[in-house]
């Protein structure tokens, strides 16, 4: 009685035949094209597209005068510089006392009186004078807007040492919602006055960035900056987000602990407060020394 084949035994020829058919048939029809001159085998395979990588450069700074103005409260007006190096992941916020007096254009002004007698464009000037700088652009917010940009950003973790009702006045960390935030710095009895406050306002945003999911807020920018830019008062245009964009996107989902803040340094002359020109000096030389090619390579 005759043996049956194991299906290994026959499925294996098989399979080869078939391979073997492919490779012939395969091959005669290559050299057949080649022959006929329909395959050019000089021609080399077409590279693959080059990915187009576009990278941050110091052109991308840009210097904003943030103004959060409220009219039914005169302790409201606060002012807030902000540097930005996406380059090199940086932003810096420097808040800005009400009562800081200069000269500037022949006559003794304060950054409040400046911004009360001409709007924006006069803040915009007179920091513009007594940083020795030139802003690019200001964004004025009103309680919504500001409340807005909190939200975005998603409040704050923030040791309030203050005796202020909704507080807990103890020093420690709590976190604090936009509501908080807002009251935070608008509050009017600060034992160091408006220069506290300046404090206050800058160490807050700093602390507010470096607490932010930078990559989810960087996946939403372009619905948030459409957002806020409809709800201020302000001469960023959506040009200039275009530009800086990319930059901006790279920094937030890259950067760690992007933010800090600076205190304006200077003295008390009764109700005003004169600032130390070496601060200045200082704050231009750190963050407006800037080129494409600074190590001279």
């Amino acid at each position: 009685m005759a043996k049956k084949k194991k299906a290994g035994s026959i499925a294996v020829p098989y399979l080869l035949t078939i391979f073997i058919a492919i490779l012939i048939i395969g091959g005669g029809t290559f050299f057949l094209l080649r022959y006929l001159g329909i395959i050019d085998s000089e021609k080399a395979l077409p590279e693959p597209p080059k990915r187009q990588v576009v990278t941050a450069s110091y052109e991308d700074n840009h210097t904003i005068l943030f103004i959060l103005d409220e009219p039914t409260d005169k302790f409201s007006k606060t002012f807030m510089l902000m540097r930005s190096i996406p380059k090199d992941k940086k932003i810096v916020f420097v808040g800005i006392p009400t009562n800081t007096i200069a000269i500037v254009d022949g006559a003794q002004q304060s950054m409040l009186s400046a911004y009360e007698n001409g709007g924006a464009s006069g803040a915009v000037n007179f920091t513009n004078s007594i940083f020795g700088i030139e802003i690019d652009k200001y964004m004025k917010l009103d309680s919504d807007a500001f409340v807005k940009v909190c939200d975005i950003l998603s409040g704050v973790t923030y040791p309030v040492a203050e005796d202020i009702a909704g507080f807990e006045g103890d020093g420690s960390d709590q976190y604090l919602n936009s509501e908080q935030i807002e009251k935070l710095i608008t509050y009017p009895l600060y034992g160091d006055g408006e220069i506290e406050r300046a404090y206050m306002v800058s160490s807050v945003f700093s602390a507010m960035m470096n607490q932010t999911d930078g990559m989810r807020v960087s996946d939403n920018l372009d619905s948030s900056f459409n957002t806020i830019v409809n709800m201020t008062d302000t001469d960023i245009t959506a040009v200039d987000y275009k530009n800086h964009k990319v930059a901006i996107k790279g920094m937030l989902e890259r950067g760690i602990s992007i933010a800090s803040f600076l205190i304006l340094n200077g003295e008390k002359a009764y109700e005003d407060f004169i600032p130390d020109e070496d601060f200045f000096a200082d704050f231009r030389d750190k963050y407006y020394c800037y080129d494409e090619n600074p190590e001279g390579e």
